[in-house]
């Protein structure tokens, strides 16, 4: 009997402890349960902060420019907001696809678009974007309380694609700046804009990448990439981190619709302040230049050139006359630092030197032939519609990089008595990669025109790459020449 009486009591305390058990894990899931909902709620209480903090500074754009339409093109609903063809920068990339290519008699009308900007000032300066305004006879800034006003362009830079327009005002809410510089990969950001002609439309996203260059869409990229959605008529609206501030001036889309497909690009706020700031207070750029041709290194330039890293800029050429011959610099230089800030790609450092001051001084380190040396630059004044040199948009295409061929490079390559390009770079899986192009070739002939530097090679290849036609080139290399045939066109 004592046997199954403790039997019965340990089978009691088993069940009891099983209770309890299950109720304190219940309890413990609900608690995380209810801890988790905090945490989303408290998020997205930030979010509604942000939004109702910002949005009396966001303003929707809308520009009226008269415009003389040809054969081959028509006007179409260009004031209907939902319109997906009704944004500039759409048209921009997609123009084999829009209306306008229509056949239509010869007239004049007057084209509406739309866009986005934020104060940042109280008597009424807007950033926004430059092909929002660009050539725009009339412009109407509406702001969140329903106000209505007629602006002025103060300024735009097309190198950067901003703008700075002022309405007149002596009160009205501004949106405060921050910095684009301290901003990390994945972090929360807010787009606010007008997005299809839908007034103060918020989106949320994380910041995907930094520093992107080489998009093709401005001369100056330095673009921040979010997930962020942002559509038609969102350019030129601010991108917000969680303080509130804006980090970034959202410009463009990665589309193959010409709606938002989770990569869009805003311009750093970081640059767009010293771009303003010019445009404030003189209308206009000025810009530091160097004199250079750059280039990225590659795996193979790094060897040939006695690098352990494929890091900093490889100069191919030195303009006559500029600050870079005066303060010593030559062809085969590769910079690695600028006032003792690591220089790593082209466009990053093409950025800092256009955004220097014309006359400023500055510390170069360069790798000469495997050593170091230290060289101080007086930067020129970049004259007006041109950029910093660099490979050109047919040397992507192509998928190689090529200068001019110098004596010393002549000699050591055996090409004393040729004249022409040296291939100094080519992209892995790239059409000049296919062709079977390598480093040191030396190009002699573009679609049997000779060509004897690098301006004449960027002019002949542009022109094959525009027709998209293969392109012919004569090379020589190891002492023979040769046919070599870049696959542009798709084959018969």
């Amino acid at each position: 009997m004592k046997k199954v009486y403790f039997y019965r009591h340990m089978l009691r305390l088993l069940f009891v402890l099983l209770v309890c058990t299950a109720w304190v894990h219940t309890e413990t899931v609900q608690a995380d349960t209810d801890r988790d909902i905090a945490v989303l709620r408290h998020q997205g209480k930030v979010f509604s902060r942000i939004a109702k903090e910002a949005k009396d500074a966001v303003v929707f754009i809308q520009v009226e420019k008269k415009i003389k339409v040809g054969e081959g093109a028509v006007p179409y609903r260009f004031n209907d907001p939902f319109n997906p063809f009704n944004d500039d920068f759409f048209e921009r990339f997609f123009r084999h696809r829009s209306p306008r290519r229509q056949r239509q008699p010869k007239r004049e009308f007057r084209q509406q678009g739309q866009g986005s900007g934020f104060v940042i000032s109280r008597d009424g300066y807007i950033l926004t974007n430059n092909h929002v305004v660009e050539g725009a006879d009339t412009i109407t800034v509406k702001l969140n309380d329903g106000r209505e006003l007629k602006a002025e362009i103060v300024g735009t830079d097309p190198q950067t694609d901003v703008a700075v327009i002022k309405v007149k005002g002596d009160s009205l809410p501004v949106l405060p700046l921050g910095s684009s510089h301290s901003l990390e990969v994945g972090e929360w950001v807010m787009a606010i804009g007008n997005p299809f002609g839908l007034a103060q439309t918020v989106t949320v996203g994380v910041v995907s990448a930094k520093g992107r260059s080489g998009v093709g869409i401005v001369d100056y990229e330095d673009f921040i990439q979010t997930d962020a959605a942002i559509n038609p008529g969102n350019s030129g609206g601010p991108l917000l981190n969680l303080e509130g501030r804006a980090v970034g001036i959202n410009t463009a889309i990665f589309s193959k619709s010409g709606g938002y497909m989770g990569i869009g690009f805003a311009i750093p706020i970081d640059m767009a302040k010293k771009i303003y700031t010019q445009l404030i207070d003189k209308g206009s750029i000025s810009r530091g230049f160097l004199g250079v041709v750059i280039q990225n290194i590659t795996p193979a330039l790094a060897k040939s050139f006695g690098l352990e890293k494929t890091e900093g800029v490889l100069i191919s050429q030195v303009n006559k006359d500029s600050a870079a011959e005066k303060a010593g610099l030559s062809t085969g230089d590769v910079i690695v630092k600028f006032d003792g800030t690591p220089v790593k790609k082209v466009g990053p450092f093409r950025n800092r030197v256009a955004l220097s001051a014309p006359g400023s001084k500055h510390t170069v380190i360069v790798v000469r032939n495997g050593k170091e040396k230290t060289v101080t630059v007086k930067l020129g004044t970049l004259e007006s519609g041109h950029t910093a040199q660099a490979p050109s948009k047919a040397e992507d295409t192509l998928g190689l990089t090529v200068q001019n061929l110098t004596p010393e490079l002549a000699e050591r390559l055996g090409y004393e008595t040729d004249s022409g390009v040296i291939i100094t770079g080519v992209e892995p899986g790239s059409a000049a990669a296919a062709a079977g192009l390598t480093p040191g070739i030396l190009i002699l002939e573009v679609n049997k025109k000779p060509v004897k530097n690098t301006s004449e090679f960027h002019d002949a290849a542009a022109a094959a790459v525009k027709a998209k036609k293969n392109i012919l080139l004569l090379v020589k290399e190891k002492g023979y020449s040769r046919f070599v045939v870049i696959r542009l066109a798709d084959p018969d």
